[in-house]
C-alpha cells in the first residue's frame, strides 16, 4: 500500500501540474478524520481555486474526473467523493489495501525504516552523577534516550549514545567524605555524622557497602574504569576514586538490566584537564561577548535571547556550572555531531538559553537552537495504593533497580514511555504486574504472542505467506487492520522528528486493539485454504509490525505468554 500511495501521489502531482504549473510539488494526501469518509483525502481543489479564479467545488469535480482517468487511480481507487466546499475523499479498492501485507512480510524487521542518510546524531542521556544509585527519573531518561536513539536510527541516521557525568566538584567530595565516615564506623544519626536538611552527606545503605569493600581492598571495574582500593581509611583520594568507580559499576549493572548501552562516557573533569573550559572562555572573550563587572566575568547572553546576562567566572575564580556545558557542546560540534539531542530533567530548563547563547557567541558557526533538548518530569511511584518515596538502598528515593525488581524491564520501559516526557507520570507497580487488558504492555505483548500461537497451530512456513492470494481480505475488520499497518512508517518518521516515543506506544496499543477486534470477528484457521492463508498472511504482518514497534521501545515481543 505504500507503493500504491506513491503511485497515487505521483498521479495527483502530474494532474495538478497540468492545472497550475508548480502546484504538483505540493501534492499531498491527508487521513480523513472520519474513517467512513474514505482512506485518503485531498484539499488540492480548495487550495488552487483562489489563484485560478475558480469555484472550489467545480474545480474539485474537474480534478476528480482527471484523476480517475489516470492509470494509477483506475487500478487502485474505487471512488472519489466530493464533500463540503471541495474536499476529495478517496476510497481505495480492497486490492490496494492488501498490498501492505506483502510489503510488511517482504521487509520484515526493516519495515518502516528509511535508507541511510549519512547524518550523524549524538544523543546524550542519563548522565547521572556517580554519587548514588540510579533513581526512577534516571530510568525515565534511560528509556527516553534509548527509544529516541532507535527512532533516529530508523530514519537512516548514524546514532552515537553518550553518557556525561560529573566526576569532579562538591558532590564527589561529599561522596568521599560520607564513605570515609562509614569506613571509620560512623553512621547517620551519630553525633559525628553531618545532620540537617542541607547537611553534606549521603545517608543510603549503599555508602556502607562502598566503605566495607574499600576496607577489604577490593577491585571494581566499570565500563570506563577500573580501580583497586588502598584500604587506608585516611586516604581520602583513594576513597574518592574507589567510590566513583564503585558507583559507576552499579550504574552499569542497572543499565545492563535495563538493556541500555552507551558508545562513550564523557568525563566533566576532562574538560578542565584538556583545557577545553579555558579555551571556550577565551573564545567568548576574543569574540567580544563578555565583560567584567563586580569582579566577575559575564556573558552577554541577552544578545542571544536570554532574559539576562550570566556570570561565567565568579569573584573567587571558579566557573559557574553552565560554562563547562558550553565547552562540552563545542567539543560535540568539533567532533562532527551537528545534530545533538540532550535528554534532561525539567530542572535543567533554565540552562538552555545560556548554553545556546554561549555556543552561538563562540564563533564556531553553531546555529541557533543547537542542541535540541527533551526535558522530562520526575516519576511518582505507587504500590499497594500508596506512594513510595524511599528506598532503603538509596536512603531517599526509589531506585530504577527497585522498579525493575518489582515489575520487569519491559514494563518499566513501556510505562515510562507511555506519556509525553514533560507530563507528570505516576508509575503504578500493581498495574504493571497484572495480566489483563488494563496493563498496556501486557495488552500489546499478548497480541503478538496470540498471533504467534495461531501461526504455531497452523505449523506452516511463514515465509511462504509472502506470495499467497490476498483477495479474501475484503472484510471491514481486515481492511481496518491493513490500513493501520500502512500508517506505521509515517508514524515512525513523525515520532523521530518530534522526539516522541510515546507516539509509538499509542500506535502499538491501537494496533493491538485492531488485531484483537479482527481475531474476534473472523476465525483464522478455517477449512477454506485460500481464505486461511490470506488471513494468516495478514496476522503475520501484524505480528511483524508489533515486533518492530516494540523493538523501537526496547521492549521484547514474546511468542508465548
Amino acid at each position: 500500500m505504500l507503493l500504491v500511495k506513491q503511485e497515487l501521489l505521483a498521479a495527483l502531482a502530474n494532474t495538478l501540474e497540468t492545472l497550475s504549473p508548480g502546484a504538483g510539488a505540493k501534492a499531498a494526501f491527508e487521513s480523513p478524520k472520519v474513517a467512513a469518509h474514505g482512506d485518503f483525502a485531498s484539499t488540492a481543489a480548495m487550495q488552487l481555486a483562489k489563484p485560478l479564479g475558480r469555484k472550489p467545488r467545480e474545480l474539485a469535480e474537474e480534478l476528480s474526473a482527471a484523476l480517475l482517468a489516470t492509470p494509477a487511480f483506475r487500478q487502485w481507487v474505487e471512488a472519489i467523493e466530493i464533500a463540503g466546499p471541495g474536499f476529495l475523499n478517496i476510497r481505495l479498492k480492497a486490492a490496494a489495501k492488501q498490498q501492505i501485507v506483502r510489503e510488511v512480510l517482504a521487509a520484515g524487521e526493516t519495515f518502516g525504516q528509511q535508507p541511510a542518510t549519512g547524518e550523524k546524531v549524538l544523543v546524550e542521556f542519563v548522565s547521572a552523577n556517580p554519587t548514588g544509585p540510579l533513581h526512577v527519573g534516571h530510568g525515565r531518561q534511560a528509556a527516553l534516550g534509548d527509544a529516541i536513539c532507535n527512532l533516529q536510527a530508523s530514519q537512516g541516521q548514524s546514532v552515537w549514545r553518550e553518557f556525561y557525568y560529573n566526576d569532579a566538584g562538591v558532590q564527589i567530595q561529599t561522596l568521599a567524605n560520607s564513605t570515609q565516615l562509614r569506613a571509620k564506623g560512623f553512621k547517620p544519626g551519630d553525633p559525628e555524622w553531618p545532620s540537617g536538611e542541607k547537611a553534606p552527606a549521603y545517608n543510603g545503605d549503599y555508602i556502607a557497602d562502598i566503605a566495607e569493600d574499600f576496607k577489604a581492598k577490593k577491585t571494581v571495574k566499570s565500563d570506563d574504569r577500573e580501580y583497586t582500593a588502598s584500604g587506608d581509611i585516611d586516604d581520602l583520594d583513594s576513597i574518592r576514586e574507589f567510590a566513583v568507580a564503585y558507583l559507576r559499576r552499579e550504574q552499569d549493572l542497572d543499565l545492563q538490566a535495563f538493556r541500555v548501552r552507551f558508545d562513550n562516557y564523557y568525563l566533566e573533569s576532562s574538560l578542565y584537564t584538556s583545557g577545553r573550559v579555558e579555551a571556550a572562555v577565551a573564545k567568548l572573550v576574543a569574540a567580544g561577548k563578555t565583560y567584567e563587572q563586580d569582579g566577575a566575568l559575564w556573558l552577554k547572553s541577552t544578545d542571544y535571547g536570554d532574559d539576562k546576562d550570566r556570570v561565567m567566572k565568579k569573584k573567587d575564580g571558579s566557573y559557574t556550572y553552565f560554562v563547562p556545558d558550553v565547552a562540552y557542546h563545542i567539543a560535540k560540534w568539533e567532533r562532527g555531531f551537528h545534530k545533538v539531542v540532550n535528554i534532561q530533567g525539567t530542572d535543567h530548563h533554565g540552562t538552555i538559553a545560556r548554553v545556546r547563547a554561549g555556543l552561538q557567541a563562540a564563533g564556531e558557526g553553531i546555529p541557533e537552537g543547537y542542541p535540541d533538548y527533551v526535558l522530562h518530569t520526575m516519576v511518582r511511584v505507587m504500590k499497594g495504593g500508596e506512594e513510595v518515596k524511599i528506598s532503603k538502598r538509596a536512603g531517599s528515593y526509589v531506585t530504577l533497580r527497585d522498579l525493575i525488581e518489582w515489575t520487569s524491564t519491559d514494563a518499566v520501559r513501556f510505562f515510562l514511555l507511555s506519556r509525553k516526557p514533560d507530563t507528570e507520570y505516576t508509575f503504578d507497580v500493581d498495574l504493571a504486574v497484572t495480566k489483563n487488558n488494563d496493563n498496556p504492555v501486557y495488552y500489546v505483548q499478548y497480541a503478538h504472542a496470540r498471533i504467534c500461537s495461531v501461526l504455531a497451530a497452523w505449523g506452516g512456513d511463514v515465509a511462504a505467506l509472502k506470495a499467497v492470494d490476498l483477495s479474501p481480505l475484503d472484510s471491514p475488520a481486515a481492511q481496518a487492520l491493513m490500513l493501520l499497518l500502512a500508517k506505521y512508517p509515517a508514524m515512525l518518521t513523525a515520532a523521530a522528528k518530534d522526539f516522541a516515543p510515546h507516539d509509538v506506544t499509542f500506535y502499538l496499543r491501537e494496533l493491538a486493539a485492531s488485531y484483537h477486534s479482527y481475531y474476534d470477528a473472523e476465525r483464522i484457521l478455517v477449512d477454506d485454504e485460500p481464505v486461511k492463508l490470506a488471513r494468516l498472511a495478514l496476522v503475520a504482518a501484524a505480528a511483524q509490525v508489533l515486533h518492530n514497534g516494540l523493538a523501537i521501545l526496547g521492549v521484547s515481543a514474546p511468542s508465548k505468554m
